[in-house]
């Protein structure tokens, strides 16, 4: 009877053995799974997030260059720009200022968001001088261009190229490709001062104006006080 009871009992014990062994072999399994998992998602490449410098405070309702970056590297701006499945390298923002003739200095903030195919620039400049009528003095090209209700000028311009010497030589500076920019009244009554959006590409070609509009529409109404009239 020993021997007989004795048999379920190893049955039994050999059966919870292989019951743990295909728990362990599927945690395993799972544990495999979820570190191939982590280890595809780290290895994608993140889009690149606004550089966390500290910005001084903006005076009124002066912007920032960490303001602007905010507002140009949105999640969308990929399909705005027409190339949906590229993501952003590098995304910055920046303070400075020149100097006026009077002494004045005239804050000038700026943030770019790189791609593969484009580049994209916001800017403000506080000059104190309004858009309209300013074609003149930006080149044969210019137009005006109404935007979200305000006075705008549509025109071409071009990035400037910079080679660095590995011998520790002076740089060489010179034209670089060509650009498509958009100059916009930060008032609605154009009572002084502008926001900028520059796009160029990085194998030279001009950039289609639709694109340039697009995306200056979509990225100027998201800063305070903007909204479209239409």
């Amino acid at each position: 009877m020993a021997e007989e009871n004795d048999a379920p009992m190893k049955s039994a014990s050999a059966w919870r053995q292989a019951l743990a062994a295909v728990a362990l072999v599927g945690a395993l399994s799972g544990g495999f799974w979820v570190l191939a998992k982590t280890s595809a998602a780290e290895s994608e490449p993140k889009p690149a997030t606004c550089s966390d410098g500290e910005s001084p405070a903006p005076k009124g309702k002066r912007l920032t260059g960490a303001r602007l970056c905010e507002a140009l590297n949105r999640p969308d701006l990929a399909a705005l720009l027409g190339t949906p499945t590229e993501i952003a390298k590098t995304a910055s923002g920046s303070d400075s200022s020149f100097g006026s003739p009077g002494g004045k200095q005239i804050a000038t903030p700026q943030a770019q968001v790189e791609f593969e195919t484009y580049t994209v620039t916001l800017s403000a400049t506080y000059d104190g001088l309004p858009v309209a009528g300013s074609q003149a003095l930006l080149g044969s090209d210019a137009r005006p261009q109404k935007v979200l209700g305000r006075p705008g000028v549509l025109y071409s311009d071009r990035t400037i190229r910079i080679s660095f010497r590995l011998d520790g030589g002076d740089a060489d500076s010179g034209p670089g490709v060509p650009a498509r920019a958009l100059t916009v009244a930060q008032d609605p009554k154009d009572r002084g001062g502008s926001v900028d959006v520059t796009l160029w590409r990085a194998d030279g070609a001009v950039p289609d104006d639709a694109v340039l509009l697009r995306v200056a529409e979509r990225v100027l109404q998201t800063l305070p006080g903007w909204t479209s009239h239409g």
